[in-house]
């Protein structure tokens, strides 16, 4: 291959990569349009993140069988343009499950796009370069998800939120042609083992019963449903019989059996939490930035912006630190520190918070994770023989897409329980006895019929305007609550690390992630 089908292939397959992760945040800013355009809730209408997570999760592990089963060349361009159609078909999506539909197909699409990328670009660099490789398509993947939110506001108001499905077909397209004349097998082909389906079904199964039970039970009343209490059932029986089945079948579909590692035990479940983080906090902070701080989604994904920067730095730091023998024990509790310091500041939001106050903020939530992205997986890999590492980095990422997936269902639940609590509360302090609430009300009541209307209507109006700032308080309080939790969350996990310090010991070379 000449120099320059090279390099336009290297930039094919990492703007392919890029492009499935800005899909995991370019929709965050646009949910409230989304809510009101197809006339669904906030609760349902995230959906259109996790459902996309869900299917990467459980895409993951099948890439191996499906390169090796129809060939890699036939196996990415496919995924590229079922990517590329399904996100046509979301922007032409009428109502909201609909959307949801093809957004979990979409993310079927994407499951290729990032691993099998990432083998391509560091078989095309000599293994002198591979820290190059390495270091390219590390910038390059990081890239997605921190200006996924910025470009997502842009396209909102500016134009409509189908436009942020749109604006994969052009580079789909290009990707799609591109690859059909450059993408070739490797040298090297996978031998085709049995794929394990019995355990892909129990999979896909468990984790999307578990995930409708952690969407719909609070909106359901929980196990006064039957359906929630059947899925609920559905879930634990599935789950079970995976991890009972994958430690006695041959050719897991996930090799749980590496899991024996005390290390990766430890790093797959830092990487879970990891990806609560940092897909919950990408949820949270445009819905409060423009549901009760008034930002429009431009200035939403301009909020980012900056820790976006930040964050290639931070990514780019812990690389260096790493090959220069610094464990990754050390990067990764700084990391976990810079994210508890974000969650703090954010749980003292006020409605008076300057976009400046929040900005700054997301600056150490941006570098926090870009210290934990590239250190997590050498700690997962650290201590395993060089034949389990791809299934380890394998687990690894989708422990990280399991967390994310789950954290936005489970922060859903606990916001919905907090309003309720802080509603009660404040309303327990609106009576006639309290002189602030007497004085509010009355300003209000005289404000009104000042412009022309009776005192009853007068009365209503000024009463609706005092529940609205209930709604509007206890909405606050309840974000702040949910960053504190987050916070809280990473604080108290961070103590594991101490397990593993002795045992992490950094390999020679750079880190290749695989999820073959």
């Amino acid at each position: 291959m000449s120099p320059f089908k090279r390099n336009l292939l290297i930039i094919t397959v990492i703007m392919a990569a890029i492009m499935e992760l800005i899909d995991t945040s370019i929709v965050n800013v646009a949910l409230n349009y989304m809510s009101g355009n197809l006339g669904a809730t906030l609760e349902d209408t995230s959906w259109v993140i996790t459902a996309y997570a869900i299917a990467n999760v459980i895409i993951i592990p099948m890439t191996s069988f499906l390169t090796a089963e129809f060939g890699r060349r036939k196996y990415y361009i496919g995924s590229i343009i079922l990517f590329t159609f399904c996100s046509f078909m979301c922007g032409q999506a009428t109502n909201i499950w609909t959307l949801v539909f093809f957004r979990f197909v979409q993310g079927i699409g994407g499951g290729a796009l990032l691993s099998v990328s990432q083998v391509v670009v560091f078989e095309l660099f000599p293994k002198a370069k591979q820290g190059v490789a390495s270091a390219l398509f590390g910038v390059g993947v990081f890239i997605g998800p921190t200006i996924g939110p910025t470009l997502g506001g842009f396209i909102t108001e500016n134009y409509s939120w189908p436009w942020i499905f749109y604006i994969n077909i052009p580079i789909g397209i290009a990707a799609a042609v591109s690859c059909f004349f450059l993408l070739t097998e490797p040298v090297f082909k996978q031998k085709v083992s049995t794929v394990d389906w019995t355990g892909i079904l129990l999979l896909a199964v468990g984790v999307g019963a578990l995930q409708t039970v952690l969407e719909r039970g609070e909106t359901d009343d929980w196990f006064s449903a039957t359906y929630i209490i059947w899925l609920t059932i559905t879930s634990v029986v599935c789950l079970t019989g995976f991890v009972l089945w994958e430690l006695k079948t041959e050719n897991p579909v996930v090799n749980l059996r590496v899991l024996k590692s005390k290390t990766l035990s430890v790093a797959a479940f830092l990487t879970f939490i990891t990806g609560l983080g940092l897909f919950t906090s990408i949820y949270l902070t445009p819905v409060v930035a423009q549901r009760l701080l008034g930002f429009t989604p431009s200035q939403t994904g301009l909020l980012l912006l900056p820790g976006a920067v930040i964050a290639i730095l931070g990514l780019i730091l812990s690389g260096r630190l790493l090959q220069k023998g610094v464990s990754p024990v050390y990067i990764i509790a700084a990391g976990f520190g810079l994210f508890i310091y974000f969650n703090w500041r954010m749980s003292a939001l006020t409605l008076d918070t300057s976009a400046g106050e929040i900005t700054f903020a997301l600056i150490f939530r941006a570098l926090g994770l870009a210290l934990l992205t590239v250190p997590l997986t050498a700690l997962a890999v650290s201590s395993l023989k060089e034949r389990d590492i791809p299934q380890g980095a394998s687990l690894n990422n989708m422990m990280r897409q399991l967390g994310g997936s789950f954290g936005i269902s489970i922060f859903n639940t606990y916001l919905a329980r907090r309003i309720a609590a802080h509603r009660t509360d404040l309303l327990s302090n609106i009576t006639s006895t309290n002189t602030e609430v007497t004085q509010r009300l009355n300003s209000y009541l005289l404000y009104f019929q000042n412009k022309g209307f009776g005192y009853l209507d007068a009365k209503v109006k000024a009463m609706k305007v005092i529940d609205n700032v209930v709604v509007k308080q206890s909405t606050l309080l309840s974000y702040g609550d949910s960053f504190f939790l987050l916070g809280l969350l990473f604080a108290f996990t961070l103590p594991l690390l101490l397990l593993v310090i002795n045992q992490a010991k950094r390999k020679g070379g750079p880190i290749i992630i695989s999820d073959h």
